[in-house]
């Protein structure tokens, strides 16, 4: 944190404030871990119970990022920060915004294993590793968050391409699983819906990413090509 001045302040509250919105993004990214895993159990082993759980704790998910949201237009208000202040803040209202989506895409992964309940789902080994590729992406995303760790993010928006021909790969398996029993299509579209899930949750992890490498280059980069991305490796 030092590199960017962020804790050098003349007011010893506006540090402890920053601190305050800071620690509230890691607990929220805890909870958010703990709620991929949840769901992820859940789908592998037919949980209902887990999957309701999981339907019930995304209150505290939304819960997190009303509350950050508000303390961090309550800085702006207050501080009327600058430079790397203002990018730290920035982030941490967009990584917020990102986390809250990461936990709709877990519900809708919990709501498709209740749905499922009962029914003959086609079992796909490739959704598992697709759930923990992102589950490793959404870790380390946080983590890069927590160290402002430029290349560890840059890496963690790199794995997402793992991620997408693993959702390719399954969209042909459940394509196949179509054609051979047309009974079969309610069950696969949920299955379907799981597998979409999952990838877009790798799409946030790739979104966190690109505000870690604003709030640490100062460089917006959301629309900038993989080359350009990896160009800022240091």
């Amino acid at each position: 944190m030092e590199n960017l001045n962020l804790n050098r302040h003349i007011s010893g509250q506006f540090n402890n404030e920053l601190e305050s919105v800071r620690n509230q993004v890691m607990q929220m990214g805890g909870l958010i871990e703990q709620q991929l895993a949840d769901a992820l159990s859940a789908m592998a082993e037919n949980d209902l119970e887990l999957a309701r759980k999981v339907i019930i704790k995304d209150n505290e998910v939304n819960e997190f990022e009303t509350k950050v949201d508000q303390d961090c237009s309550r800085i702006i208000a207050k501080r009327q920060p600058a430079a790397s202040d203002l990018r730290l803040i920035l982030t941490i209202m967009k990584t917020v915004t990102e986390l809250e989506r990461v936990g709709d895409s877990i519900t809708a992964i919990a709501k498709t294993v209740i749905e499922n309940h009962g029914k003959k789902v086609p079992s796909l080994i490739g959704l598992e590793n697709m759930g923990q590729i992102t589950m490793k992406m959404l870790h380390n995303a946080l983590d890069a968050f927590t160290r402002l760790d430029l290349n560890a993010a840059i890496a963690v928006h790199n794995e997402d391409k793992k991620v997408n021909r693993q959702y390719e790969s399954i969209l042909r398996e459940l394509m196949t699983f179509m054609m051979e029993d047309p009974r079969s299509v309610p069950f696969v579209l949920n299955v379907l819906a799981s597998a979409r899930a999952i990838e877009r949750i790798g799409d946030r992890c790739q979104n966190i990413c690109e505000q870690i490498v604003y709030l640490v280059k100062g460089i917006d980069v959301r629309h900038a090509t993989e080359e350009e991305i990896n160009s800022l490796i240091e």
